[in-house]
Protein backbone atom coordinates (compact mmCIF):
# COMPACT_ATOMS: atom_id res chain seq x y z
CA UNK A 1 0.00 0.00 0.00
CA UNK A 2 1.28 3.56 -0.66
CA UNK A 3 2.73 4.74 2.50
CA UNK A 4 0.94 8.13 2.47
CA UNK A 5 -2.02 6.75 3.08
CA UNK A 6 -0.67 4.95 6.57
CA UNK A 7 -2.84 8.06 8.49
CA UNK A 8 -3.92 7.42 12.04
CA UNK A 9 -7.53 7.01 12.55
CA UNK A 10 -9.44 10.01 14.92
CA UNK A 11 -11.10 8.43 18.20
CA UNK A 12 -11.15 5.35 16.91
CA UNK A 13 -12.18 3.70 20.31
CA UNK A 14 -14.83 5.69 20.55
CA UNK A 15 -16.33 5.60 17.13
CA UNK A 16 -16.14 1.62 17.88
CA UNK A 17 -17.61 1.73 20.75
CA UNK A 18 -20.46 4.07 20.14
CA UNK A 19 -21.50 2.09 16.57
CA UNK A 20 -22.53 -0.94 18.25
CA UNK A 21 -20.82 -3.68 15.67
CA UNK A 22 -21.63 -7.04 15.58
CA UNK A 23 -21.03 -9.94 13.12
CA UNK A 24 -24.07 -8.98 10.77
CA UNK A 25 -23.15 -5.63 10.73
CA UNK A 26 -23.94 -3.43 7.20
CA UNK A 27 -21.69 -0.39 7.94
CA UNK A 28 -20.79 2.46 5.87
CA UNK A 29 -17.73 4.26 5.96
CA UNK A 30 -18.70 7.88 4.01
CA UNK A 31 -15.01 9.07 4.29
CA UNK A 32 -13.09 6.05 3.87
CA UNK A 33 -9.39 7.66 2.87
CA UNK A 34 -6.94 4.57 3.76
CA UNK A 35 -9.53 2.70 5.78
CA UNK A 36 -7.67 3.57 9.15
CA UNK A 37 -11.34 3.14 10.98
CA UNK A 38 -12.58 0.54 7.86
CA UNK A 39 -9.74 -1.89 8.89
CA UNK A 40 -10.81 -2.02 12.60
CA UNK A 41 -14.71 -1.96 11.99
CA UNK A 42 -14.12 -5.14 9.42
CA UNK A 43 -12.05 -7.22 11.97
CA UNK A 44 -15.18 -6.35 14.64
CA UNK A 45 -17.57 -7.52 11.96
CA UNK A 46 -16.05 -10.16 9.95
CA UNK A 47 -16.66 -12.21 7.39
CA UNK A 48 -20.61 -12.05 8.54
CA UNK A 49 -20.62 -8.33 7.67
CA UNK A 50 -20.90 -5.88 4.88
CA UNK A 51 -18.60 -3.27 4.52
CA UNK A 52 -19.43 -0.46 2.19
CA UNK A 53 -16.63 2.43 1.74
CA UNK A 54 -16.98 5.51 -0.42
CA UNK A 55 -14.42 7.95 -1.58
CA UNK A 56 -13.85 10.72 -4.46
CA UNK A 57 -10.26 10.12 -4.72
CA UNK A 58 -8.98 7.08 -6.50
CA UNK A 59 -5.63 6.58 -4.76
CA UNK A 60 -7.07 6.31 -1.49
CA UNK A 61 -9.65 3.45 -2.72
CA UNK A 62 -6.96 1.92 -4.00
CA UNK A 63 -4.63 2.10 -0.95
CA UNK A 64 -8.08 1.23 1.22
CA UNK A 65 -9.00 -2.13 -0.83
CA UNK A 66 -4.66 -3.12 -0.70
CA UNK A 67 -5.60 -2.97 3.19
CA UNK A 68 -8.58 -4.48 3.52
CA UNK A 69 -8.24 -6.74 1.00
CA UNK A 70 -5.40 -8.49 2.72
CA UNK A 71 -7.14 -9.38 5.70
CA UNK A 72 -7.76 -12.99 6.64
CA UNK A 73 -11.17 -15.15 5.23
CA UNK A 74 -12.48 -14.75 8.75
CA UNK A 75 -11.64 -11.09 9.34
CA UNK A 76 -12.91 -9.52 5.60
CA UNK A 77 -16.48 -8.53 5.34
CA UNK A 78 -17.92 -8.19 2.08
CA UNK A 79 -16.63 -5.31 0.87
CA UNK A 80 -18.57 -2.52 -1.96
CA UNK A 81 -15.46 0.00 -2.48
CA UNK A 82 -17.66 2.91 -4.38
CA UNK A 83 -16.22 6.52 -6.07
CA UNK A 84 -18.21 9.21 -5.16
CA UNK A 85 -19.29 11.90 -2.50
CA UNK A 86 -21.53 10.90 0.56
CA UNK A 87 -23.72 13.93 -0.62
CA UNK A 88 -24.92 11.48 -3.17
CA UNK A 89 -25.23 8.58 -0.69
CA UNK A 90 -28.71 7.86 -1.93
CA UNK A 91 -27.12 6.94 -5.40
CA UNK A 92 -24.38 4.96 -3.82
CA UNK A 93 -26.29 2.38 -1.59
CA UNK A 94 -28.43 1.48 -4.03
CA UNK A 95 -25.33 0.60 -6.62
CA UNK A 96 -24.27 -1.25 -3.26
CA UNK A 97 -27.51 -3.03 -3.48
CA UNK A 98 -28.29 -2.87 0.38
CA UNK A 99 -31.73 -2.58 1.70
CA UNK A 100 -30.28 -0.81 4.92
CA UNK A 101 -27.86 -0.09 6.95
CA UNK A 102 -26.95 -0.30 10.53
CA UNK A 103 -23.47 1.84 11.21
CA UNK A 104 -22.30 4.71 8.93
CA UNK A 105 -19.60 7.12 9.89
CA UNK A 106 -18.35 10.50 8.65
CA UNK A 107 -15.36 11.67 9.35
CA UNK A 108 -15.63 15.26 7.99
CA UNK A 109 -12.78 17.68 6.32
CA UNK A 110 -10.01 17.46 4.56
CA UNK A 111 -7.37 14.08 4.93
CA UNK A 112 -3.99 14.36 5.92
CA UNK A 113 -2.95 12.93 2.58
CA UNK A 114 -4.39 15.72 0.38
CA UNK A 115 -3.31 18.38 2.80
CA UNK A 116 0.06 16.93 2.60
CA UNK A 117 0.69 16.54 -1.18
CA UNK A 118 1.22 19.81 -2.32
CA UNK A 119 0.08 19.50 -5.85
CA UNK A 120 -3.50 19.66 -4.52
CA UNK A 121 -3.49 23.06 -2.81
CA UNK A 122 -4.95 22.47 0.01
CA UNK A 123 -1.72 23.59 2.07
CA UNK A 124 -0.78 27.25 2.93
CA UNK A 125 2.15 25.98 3.83
CA UNK A 126 3.48 24.86 0.25
CA UNK A 127 3.71 26.16 -3.26
CA UNK A 128 1.47 24.55 -5.35
CA UNK A 129 -1.91 25.48 -7.91
CA UNK A 130 -4.46 27.11 -5.74
CA UNK A 131 -6.92 23.99 -6.82
CA UNK A 132 -8.45 22.36 -3.69
CA UNK A 133 -11.34 19.91 -5.18
CA UNK A 134 -11.54 17.28 -3.48
CA UNK A 135 -12.77 15.52 -6.63
CA UNK A 136 -10.73 17.06 -9.74
CA UNK A 137 -11.68 14.18 -11.70
CA UNK A 138 -15.54 15.57 -11.82
CA UNK A 139 -15.18 19.18 -10.17
CA UNK A 140 -14.85 22.23 -12.14
CA UNK A 141 -14.99 24.88 -9.72
CA UNK A 142 -11.28 25.76 -8.27
CA UNK A 143 -9.81 28.41 -5.50
CA UNK A 144 -8.16 29.73 -8.27
CA UNK A 145 -11.17 30.74 -10.44
CA UNK A 146 -12.74 31.98 -7.13
CA UNK A 147 -10.13 34.13 -5.91
CA UNK A 148 -9.35 35.67 -9.53
CA UNK A 149 -13.47 36.25 -10.35
CA UNK A 150 -15.32 36.63 -7.60
CA UNK A 151 -16.37 40.02 -6.22
CA UNK A 152 -14.89 41.60 -3.27
CA UNK A 153 -18.18 40.77 -0.91
CA UNK A 154 -18.64 37.13 -1.94
CA UNK A 155 -14.80 37.02 -1.03
CA UNK A 156 -15.83 39.02 2.29
CA UNK A 157 -19.10 36.69 2.87
CA UNK A 158 -17.26 33.49 2.21
CA UNK A 159 -14.52 34.22 3.97
CA UNK A 160 -16.20 35.50 7.17
CA UNK A 161 -18.85 32.96 6.77
CA UNK A 162 -16.96 29.99 6.35
CA UNK A 163 -14.23 30.88 8.66
CA UNK A 164 -14.72 33.75 11.08
CA UNK A 165 -11.72 35.49 9.69
CA UNK A 166 -11.99 39.29 11.53
CA UNK A 167 -10.14 40.68 8.68
CA UNK A 168 -12.14 39.11 5.45
CA UNK A 169 -12.87 42.21 3.98
CA UNK A 170 -9.46 43.69 4.43
CA UNK A 171 -8.49 40.37 2.97
CA UNK A 172 -10.92 40.29 -0.23
CA UNK A 173 -10.04 44.08 -0.79
CA UNK A 174 -6.72 43.23 -1.08
CA UNK A 175 -7.01 39.95 -3.48
CA UNK A 176 -9.25 42.06 -6.14
CA UNK A 177 -6.28 44.53 -6.06
CA UNK A 178 -3.66 42.49 -6.57
CA UNK A 179 -5.37 40.17 -9.25
CA UNK A 180 -6.05 43.82 -11.10
CA UNK A 181 -1.70 43.55 -11.61
CA UNK A 182 -1.79 40.18 -12.14
CA UNK A 183 -3.66 36.74 -11.82
CA UNK A 184 -3.40 35.05 -8.56
CA UNK A 185 -2.11 31.25 -9.46
CA UNK A 186 -0.56 30.06 -6.42
CA UNK A 187 -0.81 29.40 -3.01
CA UNK A 188 1.95 31.17 -2.15
CA UNK A 189 0.83 34.11 -3.65
CA UNK A 190 -2.13 34.23 -1.88
CA UNK A 191 -0.75 33.58 1.56
CA UNK A 192 1.62 36.74 0.75
CA UNK A 193 -1.66 39.16 0.09
CA UNK A 194 -3.43 37.34 3.19
CA UNK A 195 0.05 38.25 5.25
CA UNK A 196 0.10 41.89 3.71
CA UNK A 197 -3.81 42.09 4.30
CA UNK A 198 -3.67 41.53 8.06
CA UNK A 199 -1.93 43.77 10.26
CA UNK A 200 1.11 42.60 12.27
CA UNK A 201 0.08 42.82 15.54
CA UNK A 202 -2.94 40.45 14.43
CA UNK A 203 -0.63 37.89 12.41
CA UNK A 204 1.50 37.58 15.81
CA UNK A 205 -1.38 35.52 16.97
CA UNK A 206 -3.78 32.35 16.42
CA UNK A 207 -1.60 30.18 14.25
CA UNK A 208 -1.08 30.70 10.72
CA UNK A 209 -2.31 34.19 9.10
CA UNK A 210 -3.54 32.25 6.21
CA UNK A 211 -5.01 29.18 7.51
CA UNK A 212 -8.84 30.87 7.98
CA UNK A 213 -9.08 32.02 4.43
CA UNK A 214 -7.67 28.90 3.15
CA UNK A 215 -10.14 26.63 4.81
CA UNK A 216 -12.62 28.92 4.11
CA UNK A 217 -11.67 28.57 0.06
CA UNK A 218 -11.81 24.66 0.21
CA UNK A 219 -15.58 24.56 2.02
CA UNK A 220 -16.40 26.81 -0.69
CA UNK A 221 -14.38 24.69 -3.73
CA UNK A 222 -16.03 21.45 -2.30
CA UNK A 223 -19.90 23.19 -1.31
CA UNK A 224 -18.77 20.67 1.97
CA UNK A 225 -21.77 22.15 4.34
CA UNK A 226 -24.42 21.62 2.04
CA UNK A 227 -23.15 18.15 1.42
CA UNK A 228 -22.53 17.65 4.59
CA UNK A 229 -26.53 18.34 5.08
CA UNK A 230 -27.73 16.29 2.42
CA UNK A 231 -25.47 13.22 3.53
CA UNK A 232 -26.65 12.87 6.96
CA UNK A 233 -30.42 13.51 5.88
CA UNK A 234 -29.99 10.28 3.51
CA UNK A 235 -27.65 8.71 6.17
CA UNK A 236 -30.49 9.03 8.47
CA UNK A 237 -32.91 7.94 5.53
CA UNK A 238 -30.89 4.50 5.49
CA UNK A 239 -30.56 3.39 9.06
CA UNK A 240 -32.23 0.54 10.08
CA UNK A 241 -33.97 1.18 13.47
CA UNK A 242 -31.35 0.85 16.17
CA UNK A 243 -28.92 1.62 13.47
CA UNK A 244 -26.23 4.38 14.50
CA UNK A 245 -24.60 7.49 12.36
CA UNK A 246 -21.42 9.11 13.93
CA UNK A 247 -20.03 11.94 12.47
CA UNK A 248 -16.43 13.05 13.46
CA UNK A 249 -16.34 17.16 12.87
CA UNK A 250 -12.93 19.54 12.93
CA UNK A 251 -14.69 23.36 13.20
CA UNK A 252 -17.82 24.79 14.47
CA UNK A 253 -19.18 25.21 11.38
CA UNK A 254 -19.25 21.42 10.64
CA UNK A 255 -20.43 20.67 14.23
CA UNK A 256 -23.49 23.01 14.18
CA UNK A 257 -24.37 21.56 11.57
CA UNK A 258 -24.48 18.00 12.92
CA UNK A 259 -26.02 19.19 15.90
CA UNK A 260 -28.50 20.59 14.45
CA UNK A 261 -29.59 17.75 11.72
CA UNK A 262 -29.23 15.24 14.69
CA UNK A 263 -32.21 17.98 17.10
CA UNK A 264 -34.31 18.58 14.07
CA UNK A 265 -34.47 14.37 13.67
CA UNK A 266 -35.02 14.04 17.07
CA UNK A 267 -37.64 16.75 17.84
CA UNK A 268 -41.24 15.13 18.74
CA UNK A 269 -44.46 17.47 18.42
CA UNK A 270 -44.07 20.61 17.03
CA UNK A 271 -47.61 22.08 17.88
CA UNK A 272 -47.56 25.01 19.78
CA UNK A 273 -47.52 25.11 23.55
CA UNK A 274 -51.46 26.54 23.33
CA UNK A 275 -52.42 23.51 21.22
CA UNK A 276 -53.81 21.05 23.59
CA UNK A 277 -53.87 18.06 21.52
CA UNK A 278 -51.35 17.48 19.03
CA UNK A 279 -52.48 17.62 15.61
CA UNK A 280 -48.91 17.89 13.62
CA UNK A 281 -48.23 14.40 13.72
CA UNK A 282 -44.16 14.45 14.40
CA UNK A 283 -42.44 12.18 16.16
CA UNK A 284 -38.63 12.19 16.71
CA UNK A 285 -36.71 9.68 14.10
CA UNK A 286 -33.73 9.46 16.21
CA UNK A 287 -32.71 9.64 19.33
CA UNK A 288 -29.32 11.55 20.71
CA UNK A 289 -27.16 8.69 21.94
CA UNK A 290 -24.15 11.77 22.64
CA UNK A 291 -25.61 15.10 24.04
CA UNK A 292 -22.63 16.40 23.94
CA UNK A 293 -19.56 16.10 21.60
CA UNK A 294 -17.11 13.56 22.39
CA UNK A 295 -13.51 15.02 21.99
CA UNK A 296 -10.17 13.27 21.90
CA UNK A 297 -7.89 12.74 25.12
CA UNK A 298 -4.63 14.61 26.20
CA UNK A 299 -3.09 11.21 25.11
CA UNK A 300 -4.63 10.95 21.51
CA UNK A 301 -3.94 14.75 20.85
CA UNK A 302 0.00 14.24 21.68
CA UNK A 303 0.01 11.28 19.18
CA UNK A 304 -1.65 12.77 16.60
CA UNK A 305 -2.01 16.59 16.91
CA UNK A 306 -4.32 16.91 14.27
CA UNK A 307 -6.58 15.36 16.41
CA UNK A 308 -6.85 18.42 18.82
CA UNK A 309 -9.92 20.01 17.18
CA UNK A 310 -11.96 16.63 16.52
CA UNK A 311 -15.29 16.25 18.04
CA UNK A 312 -17.46 13.72 17.76
CA UNK A 313 -21.58 13.34 18.08
CA UNK A 314 -23.80 9.92 17.54
CA UNK A 315 -27.54 9.45 16.60
CA UNK A 316 -29.46 6.22 16.75
CA UNK A 317 -32.55 6.13 14.52
CA UNK A 318 -36.22 4.78 16.16
CA UNK A 319 -38.30 2.47 14.94
CA UNK A 320 -40.85 5.67 13.20
CA UNK A 321 -43.72 5.15 10.96
CA UNK A 322 -43.13 6.58 7.54
CA UNK A 323 -45.07 9.58 7.47
CA UNK A 324 -42.67 10.94 9.94
CA UNK A 325 -40.36 12.01 7.01
CA UNK A 326 -41.92 15.50 6.08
Amino acid sequence: MTSEYRHIPVLLDECLEYLKLKPTTTFVDATLGGAGHSLEVAKAIGAGGTLIGIDQDEVALAAASERLGALPDDQRPELHLLRGNFGSLDDLLLQAEVPSIDAILFDIGVSSVQIDTPARGFSFKETAPLDMRMDPGTQTLTAEEIVNHYTAADLTRIIRTYSDERWANRIAEFIVKEREREPIRTSDQLVAIIKAAIPASARRRGGHPAKRTFQALRIEVNAELDVLRSGLEAAIRWLAPGGRVAVISYHSLEDRIVKDTFRTFAAGCICPPEVPVCTCGHVPIVKLVTHRPVVPTAEEIERNPRARSAKLRVAEKLPVEPRAYR
